[in-house]
C-alpha cells in the first residue's frame, strides 16, 4: 500500500456540522493550514444517511457555518411552519455543505480534504478503497468533530428483535413502502417518531390508523421562541424573561414544568401526563396541534420483540399483524457520552457549551483556540453543558448555559464575537434594543431582575436532585 507523507497545522476528524463549523472560523480567525477526514465521499456527515424528507427543528439562521447563510431568511408562508423562519431540508444542507467545502474551504488553499476515509490516530489516515493511505504530521492539534457519534435511522441498528416475516422499516423507506399499508406503528418518542407521524399524517393517512410507541412523553421547545428577527423579541427574549421568572417564582420542581408551559415556553403532547423526557426537540404549535390527533399512543416502556401477531414491551404487549408496516425511528440522535475536557494538550474534543447547539458551540471552542493560550484558562471559558435527558436536565442545563453566559460576559471579546456571529443570534437582539423602545427594555429589566433570584432557586432544586440520587 502507497502511503503519503503530509503536513498539517489542525487535522479535523469529521466533515459533518461540528467539523465545518470548526473549520470555518479557524480559517477566518488564523492563517493555519486544515486537513479534513470524512468516512462520507460529502461534507455533510450524518444529513448523508438521514431520510428523505428530513428538515432542521431549528430556523436554518442558527445552522450552517458563520460565514455563509443557509437558506434565504424567508419565512414560510404555509405548512406546519407558517409564519416562522424556514426549515432547511436535508438536501439543501448537503447541497450548501458541499459549496462551503468546494467554493470556500478547498479555494482558499488552505483546506485539505479527505473523503472515504479512515482517521486511525497517530496521524495516520486510510482510504476505505484502498487506493491510497496517508501518514499526516500535526503540528498543533487534532480536532474531534465526531464526538456525539450522532445515530440515525438508516444506520442504526435497534435494541430489539424482529421476527423475519413482520413488515419492519427504518423511516428512510417510509415514503416508498408507505401505499403498500393501511396500518402503521412509529417507534420511538423522539424527533424522528414525530416527523415520521407528521409526514403520515400530510400523506392523508387517518390518525387512527397509526399507532404510536411513546417509552417517555418528553417536554418540547416551542419554536416561537427561537425565532431570529427582531419581529419575534417577544417571544424569542420573551420567553427568557418567562423563564427566569418561572425559576424565581417557582415553589418546586413540579411547579417550575406548570409554569414554563403555562408560558409556553415548553409544550406537551399530552396535558394528562408528566413527561419525563427532555431531548431539546423544537417543534412549532401546528406541529403539536397535527401530533395530538394520534389517540392511540402505547406507553408500555420499550420495544423487546416484535412478533408475526405481536408487540412485545417493557411492561405488556400489544396486537399486531403482518398487514402492519413497523416503522423504526428508534435511533437515539445522541447517545449518552461521558464528558471530557474540551481541551486537553494535542486534542480538541468539541462538546456542547450550550445547549443542543453543536453547531455553534463547535464554531465558538475554534475561536477560544485561536485567541487564548492555556488550556486550563480555555477549559474555563468553554464548561461543557451536558446533552439532556431525563426532564429534570432542564434545570442542570438551564444552570449550565447561564454560568457560562455570566463567564462569557466578563471577556469584552467574546461579548463583541457573540454580537457579530451568525450562528448567535439572540446576542445581537438585545444588543440592538434602544432605550427609548419602552417595550422591550421592559423584557430585558424582567429578565435581569429574575436573573438572580432565578440562579438562587436553581441551586436549591439541583440540591435537590442530587439528593434523591
Amino acid at each position: 500500500m502507497q502511503k503519503e507523507n503530509l503536513d498539517c497545522d489542525y487535522l479535523i476528524i469529521g466533515s459533518g456540522a461540528v467539523g465545518m463549523a470548526f473549520a470555518d472560523t479557524l480559517l477566518a480567525e488564523t492563517d493555519t493550514n486544515i486537513i479534513i477526514v470524512d468516512k462520507h465521499s460529502k461534507p455533510g456527515g450524518h444529513w448523508n444517511d438521514a431520510y428523505p424528507f428530513v428538515t432542521l427543528h431549528q430556523p436554518s439562521a442558527f445552522y450552517g457555518v458563520n460565514s455563509r447563510q443557509l437558506g434565504d431568511g424567508r419565512k414560510d408562508k404555509s405548512g406546519l411552519n407558517k409564519g416562522l423562519y424556514g426549515l432547511a431540508t436535508g438536501q439543501e444542507i448537503l447541497d450548501y455543505y458541499s459549496t462551503v467545502m468546494h467554493e470556500q474551504f478547498l479555494p482558499s488553499g488552505r483546506v485539505q480534504y479527505f473523503p472515504d476515509c479512515e482517521y486511525l490516530g497517530n496521524g495516520y489516515i486510510r482510504s476505505l478503497h484502498g487506493e491510497q493511505d496517508y501518514q499526516v504530521t500535526i503540528n498543533k492539534k487534532t480536532v474531534d468533530g465526531t464526538y456525539f457519534q450522532t445515530s440515525v435511522p438508516s444506520t442504526h441498528t435497534p435494541k430489539f428483535d424482529v421476527d423475519p416475516d413482520v413488515p419492519f422499516t427504518p423511516i428512510n423507506a417510509l415514503p416508498k413502502l408507505v401505499n403498500d399499508y393501511s396500518d402503521f406503528v412509529v417507534i420511538g418518542a423522539g424527533k424522528t417518531g414525530m416527523d415520521a407521524i407528521v409526514w403520515l399524517l400530510q400523506n392523508k393517512i387517518s390518525p387512527d390508523n397509526i399507532r404510536w410507541v411513546m417509552p417517555r412523553d418528553s417536554w418540547l421547545i416551542n419554536r416561537e421562541t427561537t425565532q431570529p428577527g427582531m419581529e419575534f423579541f417577544k417571544q424569542a427574549i420573551g420567553s427568557q424573561a418567562d423563564q427566569m421568572q418561572a425559576l424565581a417564582e417557582a415553589e418546586s420542581i413540579e411547579d417550575l414544568f406548570v409554569r414554563l408551559e403555562r408560558s409556553r415556553a415548553l409544550l406537551r403532547i399530552d396535558k394528562s401526563i408528566q413527561p419525563k423526557m427532555f431531548h431539546g426537540a423544537t417543534t412549532s404549535p401546528l406541529e403539536l396541534t397535527e401530533l395530538q390527533k394520534i389517540k392511540n399512543i402505547i406507553r408500555l416502556g420499550r420495544v423487546t420483540r416484535i412478533e408475526k401477531d405481536q408487540i412485545v414491551l417493557e411492561q405488556g404487549s400489544v396486537a399486531s399483524n403482518l398487514k402492519t408496516l413497523h416503522i423504526d425511528c428508534s435511533a437515539s440522535a445522541v447517545p449518552p457520552r461521558e464528558i471530557l475536557p474540551v481541551f486537553q494538550d494535542d486534542l480538541i474534543t468539541v462538546q456542547t457549551i450550550r445547549t443542543v447547539q453543536p453547531v455553534f458551540s463547535a464554531a465558538f471552542i475554534a475561536h477560544i483556540e485561536a485567541t487564548y493560550t492555556s488550556d486550563e484558562e480555555k477549559n474555563k471559558i468553554c464548561s461543557v453543558v451536558p446533552l439532556p435527558n431525563h426532564y429534570t436536565d432542564w434545570i442542570k442545563v438551564t444552570s449550565a448555559n447561564m454560568k457560562n453566559q455570566y463567564i462569557w460576559s466578563k471577556h469584552p471579546g467574546i461579548r463583541e464575537w457573540l454580537i457579530a456571529h451568525r450562528l448567535d443570534g439572540f446576542m445581537r437582539m438585545v444588543q440592538s434594543v434602544k432605550k427609548y423602545n419602552i417595550p422591550k427594555m421592559l423584557v430585558l429589566k424582567r429578565l435581569r431582575d429574575n436573573a438572580k433570584p432565578a440562579v438562587a432557586k436553581m441551586q436549591k432544586f439541583l440540591h435537590e436532585l442530587e439528593s434523591q440520587t
